[in-house]
């Protein structure tokens, strides 16, 4: 399977199976079109045809263009077919039982209003709560205990909005880093905040210890401030912006992300990313909002033909950036087109309720943070660990192979089969397909690979 495609002034093929990214002339381009459905002689009256009056277009040029096509296929580079769809459930067999990361509600509550909040404001659909101490450190040891060898380890403060609860989560970094040395493990510790409780404390303390931290920002003040307000009402870009420039600025070559969600408010999302830019920020996520049609914010089929060109006008913005020395990061760009992510996760996803899972402040198991407060999905607690195995097994079963809607997808390599989750609240099945999404991921992965093949050419 190939997916052949122009952006940025570029003749992109991409190989699916081998992930061998090339890019072509004209002709070149025309011709991998007609390869597998045309006999060489159909293939050369098509080319001629088609540029008659090009002097470098012969019979002998085309045959030789043929020739180097049956070189790639024989090479493993193009057309290459599928070896791996026997091996998902088998390559998942092999960490059944091992989790490498914890997503630890630290606190069931906000200090901010969103309105397109997925976790309802923090309470998750239920009350509000801050995890204790001995809740917290019970789950550091429920993963170390399920870890198996597994090295580094991975948690991520999260909430509702964790700095409501920073004293718990300083001492359960405190812990963390005592039950290192006992155990031989490596904790690596991620933050999200909205930024409202940032002050020196929190930046000392997130620059000193965390890995990563996650600042929510959604761009222009106008369109931050319409859902991101306090329980009077008042929008927070002003209280927030000083403070997260003050923490970016603090944190060195520290990792971060300032992370952002675009709605039908806002498809013209790319004007919020020039504003982060402004404010000095070049760590960038934004996310597409998911929330029930017709609600206030939802994206719709209107807002999606900007969406998408909006993309591609990143990608030129940052190719033109990246030409002055001024790059910037944009997370859903980041693809390696050398080496990437191994087979085993291509083919078998994120691992929410398997390797990955979220801890509530009581203790329980969740598949990932998107499913707390769905209490079918409860998977046990840290305590007695998981319990409820069928739910278990359909998320391991949960690879890119598991979706029939996914098998002639060009990108499936590259989604792994997409989000648990935002399938879920699309289709009512953790292994539907939320089309939506795809569409716009497809885009994005057109956009990140002209981007990195432009780089590269660039280097050449």
């Amino acid at each position: 399977m190939i997916h052949s495609y122009k952006l940025g002034g570029l003749n992109i093929v991409l190989d699916i199976f081998s992930g061998s990214v090339h890019v072509v002339d004209d002709v070149a381009f025309d011709i991998i079109g007609l390869y597998e459905s045309h006999s060489r002689d159909e293939i050369v009256d098509v080319i001629l045809a088609k540029y008659p009056d090009s002097p470098d277009v012969t019979r002998e040029e085309i045959l030789e263009c043929c020739d180097s096509i049956d070189e790639l296929r024989a090479a493993g580079k193009l057309f290459t077919p599928d070896t791996f769809s026997d091996k998902a459930d088998k390559l998942k067999e092999k960490t059944s039982g091992v989790i490498k990361a914890l997503c630890l509600h630290v606190a069931h509550t906000c200090n901010l209003n969103c309105s397109y909040c997925f976790a309802s404001q923090g309470k998750y659909h239920g009350d509000r709560a801050v995890m204790s101490l001995e809740v917290g450190k019970r789950a550091l040891d429920f993963l170390i205990e399920n870890s198996g060898s597994r090295h580094n380890l991975e948690v991520d403060f999260f909430g509702g909005e964790p700095l409501m609860n920073f004293d718990v989560v300083k001492e359960l970094v405190a812990y963390a880093r005592q039950r290192e040395k006992e155990t031989g493990k490596n904790f690596r510790f991620t933050l999200t905040t909205n930024g409202v409780l940032v002050d020196d404390d929190v930046i000392e303390f997130s620059n000193r210890e965390m890995s990563n931290v996650v600042l929510s920002l959604d761009g222009r003040k106008s369109v931050h401030d319409r859902y991101r307000v306090d329980y009077a009402g008042n929008g927070s870009w002003e209280r927030i912006v000083p403070k997260f420039q003050k923490f970016v600025k603090a944190r060195g070559d520290k990792g971060y992300y300032m992370r952002g969600t675009f709605t039908h408010a806002n498809p013209d999302f790319l004007e919020d990313i020039k504003e982060m830019l402004d404010l000095g920020f070049t760590e960038l996520s934004m996310e597409p909002v998911v929330s029930a049609p017709g609600d206030e914010g939802a994206l719709t089929d209107e807002d999606l033909p900007i969406v998408m060109e909006q993309y591609e006008k990143l990608a030129e913005l940052m190719l033109e950036r990246h030409r002055e020395g001024k790059p910037f990061t944009f997370y859903h760009y980041m693809i390696d087109l050398k080496g990437g992510p191994c087979i085993y996760k291509r083919i078998s996803g994120c691992g929410s309720g398997t390797e990955y899972m979220a801890v509530t402040p009581w203790g329980d198991l969740y598949p990932c943070h998107q499913f707390v407060g769905e209490e079918k999905f409860k998977l046990g607690n840290i305590w007695d660990g998981v319990t409820n195995t069928e739910t278990q097994k359909e998320f391991a079963s949960c690879n890119v192979y598991a979706r029939p809607e996914c098998a002639d997808c060009w990108a499936k390599l590259y989604c792994s089969g997409g989000c648990a989750a935002n399938a879920y609240h699309a289709t009512g099945s953790v292994r539907g397909v939320y089309k939506y999404g795809c569409e716009l991921f497809r885009k994005r992965m057109e956009c990140a690979i002209m981007l990195e093949a432009a780089k590269t050419l660039d280097e050449e």
